[in-house]
C-alpha cells in the first residue's frame, strides 16, 4: 500500500479541524442561547453576545471563508500530479496556521492572529503556484 500524499494527509487533517471548529461553535453557542432555541426552528434570529460563543462562532466562519479553496488546491495538487515540494509545504503550513488561529483568537494577542491569517493565506498561495509550475 503506496503512503498517501502530504496533502491528502492535510486535507484529512483540515477536515478534522473544520470539525472540532463546529462542535465548538456549536456548543459554545447552545450553551449561550439554550437546547430549545437551539433545537427550535430558529425563527428569531439571534445574536452571540457572550464572548467565548462569538469568538467560537467568528473563527467557524473564518475557517469556512478558506476551506473551500485548501480543498481544491489540495485535491488539484494530487490529481494533477503536482503533489509535494511547494504545494505539500503550503498544506502543512496552512493545517498548522489554522490550527494556531483558533487559541490565538481566544486568548487575543493583538496582532498575532492576523499574522497567522496571513500566513495562511501565503501558503494557499504557495499551493496555487505549485499547481501551475
Amino acid at each position: 500500500m503506496q503512503p498517501l500524499p502530504t496533502e491528502i494527509v492535510m486535507l484529512a487533517l483540515g477536515v478534522v479541524l473544520l470539525l472540532l471548529q463546529l462542535f465548538l461553535q456549536s456548543i459554545s453557542s447552545t450553551v449561550e442561547m439554550g437546547g430549545d432555541y437551539k433545537a427550535g426552528p430558529r425563527d428569531d434570529a439571534r445574536l452571540l453576545r457572550g464572548i467565548f460563543a462569538g469568538r467560537a462562532d467568528r473563527a467557524f466562519r473564518n475557517l469556512l471563508e478558506t476551506f473551500p479553496m485548501f480543498a481544491a488546491l489540495a485535491l488539484a495538487l494530487v490529481v494533477t500530479g503536482r503533489n509535494g515540494g511547494l504545494g505539500a509545504l503550503g498544506a502543512q503550513v496552512w493545517v498548522v496556521t489554522r490550527m494556531l488561529y483558533v487559541p490565538l483568537y481566544f486568548i487575543q494577542i493583538p496582532f498575532a492572529r492576523s499574522l497567522v491569517w496571513f500566513v495562511s493565506i501565503f501558503a494557499l498561495v504557495a499551493m496555487l503556484v505549485r499547481l501551475f509550475q
